[in-house]
């Protein structure tokens, strides 16, 4: 019933009219695949992550003491977004308050090609980082000499070079605290000053202009390695003085505990430029906000990597001050701190 409606198919050799292929030559499947493995690595080097933008944290102090600045700077930086690990790195260096490692720490962080240096220290830290580098940012974190008069930047409205950041004025401060110190031990007269190299402009001009002033008698002790603290205490307390000043040094600071120790066993009433001297058992602190300024460190590290050059960023001074005193210390040296001095205390530890 299909059979008027369809076309036979033809008969005969089916492979008469089929022309062959010509083969391929061999180069040619070679040649494909390198083409592919080429395509591929490529494709995998694209999806390779990029490198994290990384900051050189370099301090003066040793990594214990120096862990509640360093966290400061940490919790800025996520304020910020910047989150260690995930979208940043830090590589950190600590020279334990050893000045001749400075130099040496701050040419390996040049070394590893950082984006951004963080001077976690004074001025005797900021400059063999600057002697490292013309190139890299380095950002202060307060601390050391006025930083126009150290030659450190042109000013503080303009920088210029590649350093800029924030000062706490420490040594500006040292006649107020003295000040501070003398209301707090009404018959203070003699007032011991532990200090450094890095502390000699102070002792030989800001302190003994406010001591005049006050009507007190300064009587300087340098210290110059860790070996010297025995020697120099034992020195200190044969002058019998009524009170005790330290000065604010990588040295001093990495020593902290050994001073205080030294101070409570002397009981001698005792004024510091770092609060963590307090929390130790010191006897009181006035100066600058100091965790206001570490997390102030991050504004300067997003605005850098963002494309701005610290020649043109302003160095920022302190706004915020803090008085503080520890009342469990002042029992145990005997000492009765005014209530009028307490009623201005942004914090007392009792």
């Amino acid at each position: 019933m299909f059979g008027t409606g369809i076309r036979r198919l033809r008969t005969g050799n089916p492979t008469s009219k089929i022309q062959k292929r010509p083969r391929r030559p061999k180069w040619l499947g070679l040649v494909t695949l390198v083409i592919a493995f080429v395509g591929l690595a490529g494709g995998v080097q694209s999806q390779q992550p990029k490198k994290l933008p990384t900051i050189g944290y370099l301090s003066s102090r040793d990594a214990a003491s120096d862990s509640g600045r360093g966290e400061a700077v940490r919790l800025g930086l996520r304020d910020r977004g910047y989150i260690e690990g995930q979208n940043i790195a830090i590589e950190y260096r600590f020279a334990g308050g050893e000045s001749e490692r400075f130099a040496e720490l701050a040419s390996e962080l040049v070394r590893l090609k950082v984006d951004i240096i963080v001077a976690a220290g004074g001025t005797l830290l900021v400059r063999p980082i600057m002697n490292a580098t013309k190139t890299i940012p380095i950002v202060m974190m307060g601390g050391g000499d006025d930083p126009v008069e150290a030659g450190l930047i042109k000013s503080l409205a303009h920088p210029g070079g590649n350093v800029t950041g924030l000062t706490n004025l420490n040594r500006e401060l040292g006649g107020k605290q003295l000040e501070l110190l003398k209301e707090a031990v009404s018959k203070l007269t003699r007032v011991a000053v532990l200090h450094n190299v890095s502390g000699a402009r102070e002792v030989k001009e800001a302190l003994p202009a406010a001591a005049r002033a006050l009507k007190l008698t300064i009587q300087p002790w340098e210290v110059k390695a860790a070996d010297d603290f025995d020697k120099v205490f034992a020195a200190i307390i044969k002058q019998r003085p009524d009170g005790l000043y330290v000065s604010t040094d990588a040295l001093l600071n990495s020593n902290q505990k050994r001073i205080v120790s030294f101070a409570l066993k002397s009981r001698l009433p005792s004024v510091y430029g770092r609060k963590e001297y307090v929390a130790e058992g010191g006897l009181m602190y006035y100066g600058a906000d100091q965790a206001d300024i570490y997390r102030r460190v991050a504004y300067y590290v997003d605005r850098i990597l963002k494309g701005a050059k610290p020649a043109d960023l302003p160095v920022e001074q302190p706004t915020k001050f803090e008085l503080i005193f520890n009342l469990k210390t002042a029992k145990q040296i005997g000492l009765t701190i005014p209530q009028s001095l307490l009623y201005r205390a942004d914090k007392v530890i009792r």
